[in-house]
């Protein structure tokens, strides 16, 4: 993928669990690729694989508050439909576009077309009916994609372990958001528990070459841009020098993160 589409996999994400990603690691049904590129690479990618995997079915949204709405909203501003089921009937806004009833009814979910869709995303305020509906969606559908919203930090391996692909906390994205805004930070939380973060090169690694310095066997982390005064290379050569007084975009887990700054130090 780097040769044809300038692309490389970084990781694999398996509902909850992340791995750097080697040359013998399995690609399997629900593994999700976390790909590094320029955007014209990521337009690449999309156009050599994803016009053979386009789903024409709704989305279905469970949940039609604030949340669900939001969703929906997004999902609109890229033509992408959707159906949205809600119990409340104050909050229906389009009957084309709501099913009205419980999502633990089952005939409602097939109206809303569970049988047919290729993602659920549950977006109760309850992070207890949230693991029983992802639950009961993963038995119903054991092959799509499970998105699910999390208001609890502490209940979002549970919801991963309920079969939800990826689950979005909300106490994590608000922390990584304040804190981002306090320290005047370089991080940005890719996915629950995983982080893209901006350093100096450390001065022990200047002018190693990628491959020769072991970032990513010492530390967990993947180094997927080179930035030199004004310019950056995005996803370099293994044979790319680290730059004195450079800088390098890294990707990985809370661990690897920790692990980098170990050994490497803060400020690089």
């Amino acid at each position: 993928m780097r040769e044809h589409l300038g692309v490389v996999v970084v990781g694999v994400w398996e509902r909850g669990r992340f791995e750097p990603a080697r040359p013998e690691t399995e690609i399997h049904d629900n593994t999700v690729l976390l790909l590094a590129g320029s955007k014209e690479h990521l337009f690449r990618y999309d156009e050599f694989f994803c016009i053979y995997n386009v789903s024409i079915t709704p989305v279905v949204i469970l949940g039609g508050g604030r949340v669900g709405r939001a969703t929906a909203r997004a999902l609109a501003q890229r033509d992408v439909d959707y159906r949205i089921v809600e119990l409340l009937p104050e909050r229906i806004r389009d009957p084309e576009k709501y099913v009205l009833g419980s999502a633990a009814d089952l005939e409602i979910l097939e109206k809303a077309g569970i049988r047919e869709t290729s993602t659920a995303i549950v977006t109760t305020h309850e992070d207890d009916l949230n693991v029983y509906l992802t639950i009961y969606c993963r038995q119903l559908r054991p092959d799509i994609q499970i998105l699910s919203r999390a208001t609890h930090e502490r209940n979002v391996a549970t919801l991963h372990r309920a079969g939800a692909d990826s689950v979005l906390s909300y106490a994590s994205m608000g922390a990584s958001a304040i804190m981002n805004f306090l320290q005047r930070s370089k991080i940005l939380m890719v996915a629950e528990g995983l982080y893209l973060f901006e350093v100096e090169v450390p001065a022990e690694l200047a002018r190693c070459t990628i491959a020769e310095s072991s970032i990513r066997e010492r530390t967990g982390c993947s180094v997927v841009a080179v930035r030199t005064g004004q310019c950056t290379e995005v996803v370099p050569d293994p044979s790319v020098t680290l730059p004195a007084g450079g800088g390098i975009v890294l990707i990985g887990s809370v661990e690897a993160e920790g692990r980098f700054l170990e050994i490497y130090g803060k400020d690089g």
